[in-house]
């Protein structure tokens, strides 16, 4: 079973600022336990996200290229109602699937220069793959708010403009699964975090195609 250890250290007044804010700002540090409790030296692939505010992201557009039987980048994060282009940037066949429940979409078979889209209508992870290379992995991380960071290498984030009120801190990696924190964010005053994600027990698991059946077996 994994385990989320989560701490909420203090909150701190927002250094610099002569006024009340007109809203709050939720910042931290993460940090992710490997296996044998050596501590990840990457966090860049660690989103997180303030659940609960009721504010209507901005829409906006975002890229993953399919190149030397990868998606680049392996990890991006869109609102509700953003759109993923895949471009083909290879002079082979690929096909973008995912299965994860609602956000399911298959965009069929292409090659460079052809490029197809997906629109993403739920909040949610989801997990993309080709139909055609198994070793080919994405994450899409879909938010119903604009109130989301994607870590810095070094664990920090920092979240602006989050409505005053109690709200649920999650935080997600690939490997750790998710943890939450409820919070109390004031327009006063930054809450600073400190998360840890448990990835020590961790197993890749081989996923299926699009049809649910194992890839077949030859070179990828």
């Amino acid at each position: 079973m994994r385990r989320a250890v989560v701490c909420l250290l203090s909150l701190s007044l927002a250094a610099g600022t002569a006024a009340p804010l007109a809203a709050g700002t939720v910042r931290g540090q993460v940090e992710m336990l490997e296996k044998e409790g050596k501590k990840a030296e990457d966090l860049s692939e660690v989103v997180v996200w303030v659940e609960g505010p009721k504010v209507a992201p901005p829409p906006a557009k975002a890229t993953i290229e399919m190149r030397k039987k990868r998606f680049e980048p392996h990890l991006i994060v869109v609102p509700v109602g953003g759109e993923v282009a895949f471009p083909n940037m290879d002079s082979i066949l690929h096909n973008v699937f995912s299965v994860s429940g609602e956000n399911r979409f298959d965009l069929e078979l292409y090659k460079k220069p052809k490029s197809r889209s997906h629109t993403f209508e739920h909040p949610g992870i989801v997990r993309v793959y080709c139909n055609i290379h198994p070793q080919m992995s994405a994450f899409v991380v879909v938010r119903d708010n604009p109130f989301w960071a994607q870590v810095g290498a070094d664990g920090r984030f920092s979240i602006e403009g989050v409505p005053p009120g109690s709200w649920v801190v999650k935080a997600w990696h690939a490997r750790a699964g998710e943890i939450s924190q409820p919070i109390q964010v004031s327009d006063t005053a930054a809450a600073d975090l400190a998360l840890t994600l448990d990835a020590s027990n961790y197993k890749q698991v081989k996923h299926r195609n699009k049809f649910g059946k194992r890839y077949k077996k030859g070179r990828y």
